[in-house]
C-alpha cells in the first residue's frame, strides 16, 4: 500500500534555479525513484530494456533512439526512468481499496495521491446511484458497454478518446471498431498538444510531420528551439545537441524562461558531464514575450530578405508565393515586431546572422508555440525561414516538432483523427468491406461540448486523464459527470475515474513494460517516434495482474460485445495474433507497406516524407507554400497578464511523479506562479505572497479561478507569467482556440492576480459556444500521409 500523503502547499520551498541539466543528480534520482517504487530486481529487469532494440520503448516523450549498434547500456534519462517506475510499482489498487474508498473520499485527495496509490488491478464498475467502485468480469464489462452502444438512437452519441500512449496496433484496432460502429468521433491527445503543428506544416510543405532524423541533429550547423524545455520534457534530446555543439553548431534558445537544460548539459555518461563543467548548450537566449514567436520569425525573415541570405535555386523550384511573402515582411514594421516579441531589434538581428551564417539549419518547437490563437501562423513563418534558406530535404537540416507523449504521432498514423483524408476511408473500405462514416467527427473541444449540451451521452478514453488534461476543467468535469456512461482503460487511478458518468467502468490495462502473452504466444507493439521511425516494443516483467488485459484485447472484447459478427472483421483473433492487425495496417496505412516484417528488424523503419526524402511537396500547387500572416499584438488589459501553462520537472503531461522541479528551484510544492519581479510590484504584490489566477475571458458567462498560488519572482519578460498544469488548465477557457486547428490556447491565457480567498469560480451558463462553432476557421487538410 502506498504511503503517499496530499501535497502540503505550506511546505514548498523556494530556491535560486539551476544553471545546469542532468549530471550525477539526475542519475541519483533515478535510481532513487526506481528502487523506490520497483525495488531492486525490478528496477534492474525494466531500465536495462527501456529505449533498447529488443526491449520496450519508453512510455514517456517520443525523442528518438540512436541506431541499435550506438546505443548504451543505460539509454533513458532521469524522467524516462520516473515513468517506468510508475507504471512498473508494485504498489496495487485492488478491489478491496476501492470497497474502503469511496468516489466522494478518493475525489477529496489530489492528483499526486491519486497515481501513487499504484496499479489498478481487477476491471471496476459503478453503477447508477452507486457511491464505490465494485469489481466486474471482464465479459459482464464488454456486454455492458456494448448493451449501451447498441440502443443509442445514432453513433454520433458517442465519442471515443485516444491518449498518445497507444500502441499502433491498438490505435489501428480502435479507429476500426469507431469508424465500423459508425462514428469518426475521435477526439485524441493530438487535439491538444501538436494539432496546430500538422495543420502548419500539412499547409506549407503537405506533411504534417517533421522532416529531420537524429542524424541530422548530429550534422546541423545550427539549431533553433522554440517554445520547447529539452531539460525536462524530452532530457535525452540534449544528448544529440550536445553532439551537435560539438561538431560546431550554434543553438539560439527561444523562450520567455531560460531553462537550465539549455544552459548547460551536465551528460552522466561521460568524464566531462559528471567531474568537468558539462557542455554549454544555446549561444543565444531570446526571451520571447508569450505570443510574440510569429513577429520574431517575420523578424527574420525581413533580414534574410534583406541581406538577399535566401536559396534562390530552391526556391525557384520548389517554393510557391514567395513574392507575396517577402513584400509582407519587407513592409512589417520593426516597432511592432519589437513590442510583439519583446525583443530588440538587436537581438532579433544577432538571431537572424547566426542563421544567415549556417549552410544547414534544423528549426525545433514544441507545445512553447501550438498552444496560442496565431499557433499556426507562427508554425507557417518557421516554416517560411526554413523553405526560403533551402533548409528542407537537405543532411542537418529541416522542421523538427518534438511530440510529448511517446506514440502520439503515430496513433494519428493509424487513422486516429476525427477528420481522417478520403483516401484513407477508401483504403477501410477496401480492406474490410463496409462503409466508414464520411462526415467529420468531433475533436476535444468540441465533444466536451456536445456532453455538456446533451448530444453526447457515452464517453471512451483509451488511456489518459482527460479531465486533467482538457481546457476548461471544471466545465470539462461538469459534463463527463452529466453522460450516461464512461468507460476508462488505464493503469492507474486518475480524476477521469471520479468526474464520471451515471455507469462508470474502469478497465484496467497493460502497461508497455509488461510481457504480452497470448494463445497464439509472445506478442509484441509498435510505436513511431517524432522523427517518423517506426519500432517494436517488448515488455519486461509479468503483468501487474492476471485481471489485466492488453489495450487490444479490450478494445477487441467491446467491439465484439457491439458489433459482433457485422461486417465479417474478425475481432478475436486479432486480440490473439497482432500479426492479423499489422497485415491490416500495411494495406491500409499509406507508407506502411510490408509493415510485419520492417518493424520486426532491429530498429524498426522509417516512414516516407517526400520533402525530406526527394523534395516532392504533396500540396495543391506541387510546389512548398509560403504564407504570408499578419503580425498580430496580443492585447492585454491593464493590470492582467499572460499565462502560460507548463510542466514541473517532476510529472510527464498530467501525471505528477513528485515534487521537485529542482531546476527552477521549486521543492515540495506546486501551486506557484513565476512572475517578473517588476509585474510584481505593478500590481501590488510581493514575492511570496498568495494570490488566486482570474481568466480575463469576455466571450462567456464563467468565472475561471484557480486558488492559492504562491508568487514567485523569476527572469520571465514583463508580461508574462508561468504556472504548472493541470492545476491552472481550470483557466483555459474552452472556446478560446487556434486558428485552424482549433487546439486550445493553453499558453496564452489572460489572467489577474487577486490576494488568495477572493477569486469564485461561477458559471452563469448560456453564452458558451456549441458543437461546430469553429468550423468557420478550422482547416479541411487531405493529407497522404495522416498526421
Amino acid at each position: 500500500m502506498s504511503k503517499a500523503k496530499d501535497i502540503d502547499e505550506d511546505q514548498l520551498e523556494v530556491h535560486a534555479p539551476k544553471q545546469a541539466a542532468a549530471g550525477i543528480t539526475g542519475v541519483r534520482v533515478a535510481l532513487q525513484r526506481s528502487l523506490s517504487l520497483m525495488g531492486p530486481t525490478r528496477t534492474a529487469r525494466t531500465l536495462l530494456k527501456l529505449n533498447q532494440a529488443d526491449g520496450f520503448d519508453c512510455v514517456s516523450c517520443a525523442w528518438p533512439d540512436p541506431d541499435p549498434e550506438n546505443r548504451h547500456a543505460a539509454e533513458f534519462c532521469e524522467n524516462g526512468a520516473k515513468a517506468v517506475a510508475d507504471e512498473a510499482t508494485t504498489d496495487r489498487v485492488t478491489p478491496s481499496f476501492f470497497a474502503r474508498h469511496s468516489i466522494e473520499e478518493m475525489a477529496a485527495h489530489d492528483d499526486y495521491w491519486l497515481n501513487m496509490q499504484g496499479r489498478i488491478t481487477h476491471p471496476m464498475v459503478k453503477r447508477p446511484g452507486g457511491t464505490h467502485y465494485e469489481p466486474i468480469d471482464w465479459d459482464d464489462a464488454y456486454e455492458l458497454i456494448g448493451e449501451h452502444l447498441r440502443t443509442r438512437t445514432s453513433p454520433d452519441q458517442a465519442t471515443f478518446y485516444t491518449s498518445g500512449r497507444a500502441s499502433n496496433e491498438a490505435a489501428f484496432l480502435y479507429q476500426l471498431f469507431i469508424r465500423a460502429y459508425g462514428t469518426n468521433n475521435l477526439p485524441d491527445c493530438s487535439n491538444m498538444c501538436h494539432e496546430s503543428s500538422g495543420t502548419a506544416l500539412t499547409e506549407s510543405i503537405g506533411i504534417g510531420k517533421g522532416s529531420v532524423s537524429l542524424r541530422d541533429m548530429y550534422d546541423a550547423k545550427c539549431i533553433v528551439i522554440a517554445g520547447q524545455n529539452p531539460g525536462t520534457n524530452h532530457p535525452r534530446m540534449l544528448s544529440a545537441l550536445e553532439i551537435a555543439k560539438r561538431r560546431g553548431a550554434k543553438i539560439i534558445s527561444v523562450n520567455p524562461l531560460r531553462e537550465a537544460g539549455l544552459v548547460n548539459f551536465r551528460n552522466p555518461q561521460v568524464a566531462r558531464g559528471v567531474v568537468g563543467k558539462g557542455t554549454d548548450i544555446a549561444d543565444l537566449h531570446l526571451p520571447v514575450r508569450i505570443n510574440g514567436d510569429l513577429a520574431l520569425f517575420q523578424g527574420i525573415g525581413r533580414l534574410l530578405v534583406e541581406w538577399d541570405a535566401l536559396d534562390h535555386e530552391f526556391i525557384d523550384r520548389h517554393v510557391n508565393g514567395f513574392e507575396s511573402w517577402r513584400d509582407h515582411v519587407l513592409a512589417a514594421d520593426w516597432d511592432e515586431i519589437e513590442a510583439a516579441s519583446g525583443l530588440t531589434r538587436e537581438q532579433i538581428t544577432e538571431a537572424a546572422e547566426i542563421i544567415r551564417d549556417s549552410d544547414a539549419t534544423i528549426y525545433c518547437w514544441a507545445m512553447g508555440l501550438t498552444q496560442h490563437r496565431n499557433a499556426v501562423a507562427s508554425i507557417r513563418e518557421i516554416c517560411n525561414v526554413a523553405l526560403v534558406r533551402g533548409d528542407i530535404g537537405k543532411r542537418g537540416a529541416g522542421l523538427c516538432p518534438v511530440r510529448g507523449h511517446s506514440n502520439v504521432q503515430g496513433d494519428r498514423t493509424m487513422g486516429i483523427w476525427e477528420r481522417a483524408p478520403e483516401h484513407f476511408l477508401d483504403s477501410l473500405q477496401a480492406e474490410f468491406g463496409f462503409d466508414p462514416p464520411r462526415e467529420h467527427g468531433l475533436d476535444t473541444v468540441d465533444s466536451i461540448r456536445g456532453m455538456r449540451d446533451g448530444d453526447i451521452t457515452f464517453f471512451m478514453g483509451l488511456g489518459g486523464n482527460f479531465v486533467k488534461a482538457a481546457p476548461d476543467t471544471d466545465v470539462t468535469a461538469e459534463a463527463l459527470r452529466s453522460i450516461e456512461m464512461t468507460v476508462q482503460v488505464s493503469t492507474k487511478l486518475n480524476r477521469s475515474h471520479l468526474d464520471c458518468g451515471e455507469t462508470a467502468l474502469i478497465l484496467p490495462a497493460m502497461g508497455r513494460t509488461e510481457h504480452n502473452a497470448t494463445g497464439a504466444g509472445e506478442q509484441f507493439i509498435t510505436v513511431e517516434d517524432s522523427m517518423s521511425a517506426v519500432h517494436a516494443s517488448r515488455g519486461a516483467i509479468p503483468p501487474v495482474s492476471d485481471h489485466v488485459r492488453s489495450e487490444i484485447a479490450i478494445i477487441a472484447g467491446i467491439a465484439q460485445a457491439t458489433i459482433g459478427d457485422r461486417h465479417g472483421i474478425r475481432w478475436a483473433e486479432m486480440a490473439e495474433d497482432y500479426n492479423i492487425i499489422r497485415h491490416h495496417i500495411s494495406r491500409v496505412v499509406p507508407g506502411c507497406e510490408e509493415y510485419t516484417h520492417n518493424v520486426d528488424r532491429p530498429g524498426g523503419f522509417v516512414l516516407p516524407h517526400a520533402p525530406r526524402d526527394s523534395r516532392i511537396f504533396e500540396t495543391k500547387s506541387g510546389k512548398a507554400e509560403v504564407i504570408a500572416s499578419p503580425l498580430e499584438v496580443l492585447q492585454v488589459p491593464e493590470g492582467h497578464f499572460v499565462l502560460q501553462t507548463l510542466r514541473s520537472h517532476d510529472q510527464f503531461n498530467t501525471t505528477i511523479y513528485g515534487l521537485s522541479d529542482r531546476y527552477r528551484g521549486i521543492e515540495d510544492g506546486r501551486r506557484v506562479v513565476f512572475m517578473h519581479p517588476d509585474d510584481i510590484s505593478a500590481q501590488g504584490f510581493k514575492d511570496g505572497d498568495m494570490v488566486d489566477l482570474v481568466t480575463r475571458w469576455d466571450d462567456d458567462d464563467v468565472d475561471r479561478v484557480a486558488e492559492r498560488f504562491r508568487i514567485v519572482s523569476y527572469e520571465t519578460p514583463r508580461g508574462s507569467a508561468a504556472a504548472y498544469y493541470p492545476e491552472t488548465n481550470s483557466l483555459v477557457p474552452l472556446d478560446s482556440t487556434a486558428e485552424g486547428s482549433n487546439q486550445p490556447t493553453s499558453k496564452s491565457v489572460i489572467v489577474r492576480a487577486v490576494p488568495a480567498g477572493q477569486g469564485r469560480f461561477a458559471n452563469a451558463g448560456g453564452s458558451q459556444n456549441g458543437v461546430g462553432a469553429d468550423e468557420s476557421h478550422k482547416t479541411d487538410r487531405q493529407p497522404h500521409h495522416l498526421s
